[in-house]
């Protein structure tokens, strides 16, 4: 058999230098991979990607990139389902922030309002209170003069 990719039957783990996580792109030695359909009993019609290099020179038990294409893709989808995991939670971090920031906004203005309004009540009773002064002293002139124009008449 002139393709040596039945002598990789199991995953790629150790075939290649560190772990390969998801669809790999270049190998180690620089060269990009390629994609390949095996020809090998064990794995017949199974697609992988190999190393370029490896691939032309029909390279066997070597260190250069292999790995089983759904191997890849369902390493994809577990690396995006964790980067998803992290987006959400990062968006709810951001979110819970922004609710508190707005909350303590919502308060400052609040606190604002209630000051305002507290020295308008304070300034309107203090010129109430003047006017209600100023009527009193009439009312009490008022009655004096009253009260002597009737000591003069009677």
């Amino acid at each position: 058999m002139s393709n040596q990719s039945g002598a990789y039957s199991g995953t790629s783990g150790g075939r290649a230098r560190g772990r390969i996580v998801g669809v790999p792109k270049k190998c180690w030695c620089g060269e990009l991979v390629v994609e390949k359909i095996s020809k090998s009993d064990p794995n017949p019609y199974r697609r992988y990607y190999r190393c370029g290099f490896a691939a032309t020179e029909r390279l066997v038990n070597d260190n250069h990139a292999f790995k089983w294409i759904d191997e890849a893709l369902v390493n994809e989808v577990e690396t995006l389902r964790s980067r998803l995991d992290r987006l959400e939670e990062d968006v709810r971090e951001i979110t819970a922030d922004k609710i508190m920031l707005e909350n303590m906004v919502i308060e400052k203005i609040q606190t604002k309002m209630e000051r305002e309004v507290f020295e308008r009540v304070e300034e309107t009773l203090a010129a109430t209170k003047s006017d209600v002064k100023k009527m009193m002293l009439v009312v009490i002139v008022g009655c004096m003069v009253i009260v002597g124009c009737s000591k003069l008449v009677g």
